[in-house]
């Protein structure tokens, strides 16, 4: 598999609170993939937006995917990917120098902002994740 599209989205309940990701790959034609629902113990929501990313960016690489779109409806994360924002929280300026590591493993990879609406796939994987008892 070489071309995907993936819908990410974090969640957090409380900001910070019991927070969580949630990722949908699909091929070209719109065909699920492969899902992830994954908590990742107490953060903010930018935090978890961030975390969705790079999970979405280490399973990507794992599937050998090389060119990849990436949906959010985190407009922080899509613009600061991008260059646009600056990014000045630390926590969140550790995690971008995650998704900059990554980043040479893929030919082409676009981050690219979409409303809420648009996004409901990965926003039920994240919230499957924070409504699962088993917590870290």
């Amino acid at each position: 598999m070489t071309q995907a599209s993936a819908f990410i989205d974090g969640a957090s309940r409380g900001n910070p609170g019991p927070a969580s990701v949630g990722v949908v790959f699909q091929d070209a034609k719109g065909a699920t993939l492969k899902n992830l629902s994954i908590r990742i113990g107490v953060a903010t929501n930018n935090i978890a937006e961030y975390y969705a990313l790079v999970f979405a960016l280490q399973e990507a690489l794992l599937l050998k995917i090389s060119k990849l779109k990436i949906y959010t409806d985190s407009e922080l994360v899509a613009k600061q990917f991008s260059g646009e924002y600056k990014i000045k929280e630390p926590s969140l300026k550790a995690l971008s120098l995650l998704v900059t590591h990554l980043k040479p493993g893929f030919e082409k990879l676009t981050v690219e902002h979409v409303p809420r609406e648009k996004n409901k796939l990965a926003d039920r994987q994240a919230n499957l994740a924070l409504d699962d008892q088993a917590f870290l």
